[in-house]
């Protein structure tokens, strides 16, 4: 199944797509079940994500949820009733599914925002987790529950979490999950910033709007940047950033910005 956009014929679709602007909004559309990842969402989601990565045109991606969920993980429902019909293990659908998801988010050449209009939980959370920007709304929450149904953890949360709080708050989160509240992520570090729900809508609006404008190449140069720098030693990362420096260096962005220096303007970036 390929991407949906949510144009009328598709608006019940597991997973929405809307670009507008050079923002791509990908939605989760299992309100009732708070976006729980069954098999039809995780098929529909990463070729939505491969997609938005993809496209030049698309200069920021927000990911959110319709409901009062943002995403609580594995549909545990459908994945009971593949263990008592004798079905694959988990690892198929982690290799299949949740890898390629954590890995294009993390690695595409544009910012991403996670929009978290509610609780995120196991492999939800995870996927937030590997945004750039996380923008929680008053009474959300995290919970890290993998270890609640006596499993291992997932969509690079055991990479990104300790890279937020701390190796052993990482621990203690995993090993003993509970659902944090906003203000308790908020502290942690877990998300950039907590707001009302009145506010939530324009806040993250405004945030991609200020990304969709900027300078793609750059942001994505610095996301490969501080990723490659957590694995590598001091001279290999300053090697790579001497590589990025010369690609950035070359690019139409970078001479926009210059001219208008010059000219004492604001610049227009194009993304290229």
């Amino acid at each position: 199944m390929g991407p949906m956009t949510d144009d009328h014929a598709a608006d019940t679709a597991p997973v929405l797509l809307h670009i507008e602007g050079g923002i791509a909004t990908v939605t989760f559309n299992r309100p009732d079940a708070m976006n729980s990842l069954d098999l039809a969402t995780k098929d529909l989601l990463v070729p939505t994500i491969r997609q938005v990565a993809e496209d030049p045109a698309v200069r920021c991606v927000v990911i959110t949820g319709n409901g009062r969920a943002f995403c609580v993980g594995q549909d545990l429902k459908e994945h009971i009733a593949g263990l008592m019909a004798g079905d694959e293990g988990l690892g198929v659908t982690v290799t299949k599914h949740y890898n390629p998801v954590a890995e294009m988010l993390a690695t595409m050449n544009k910012p991403v925002i996670a929009a978290m209009n509610g609780v995120a939980a196991g492999a939800g959370a995870s996927i937030a987790m590997g945004a750039d920007f996380r923008i929680m709304v008053e009474g959300g929450g995290m919970n890290l529950a993998f270890a609640g149904i006596a499993l291992s953890c997932d969509t690079g949360s055991s990479f990104w979490l300790p890279r937020l709080v701390g190796v052993a708050k990482a621990k203690e989160l995993l090993l003993l999950p509970r659902t944090l509240s906003a203000a308790e992520c908020l502290e942690l570090g877990l998300v950039t910033t907590v707001v009302t729900a009145d506010d939530f809508a324009g806040e993250v609006a405004a945030l991609a709007t200020k990304l969709a404008s900027g300078p793609t190449l750059a942001y994505g140069a610095m996301r490969r940047a501080v990723a490659y720098s957590a694995t590598h030693d001091l001279t290999e990362a300053l090697a790579f950033e001497s590589e990025l420096m010369n690609a950035t260096g070359a690019a139409n962005d970078h001479r926009v910005a210059v001219d208008a220096f010059l000219a004492k303007q604001k610049p227009v970036f194009e993304g290229r």
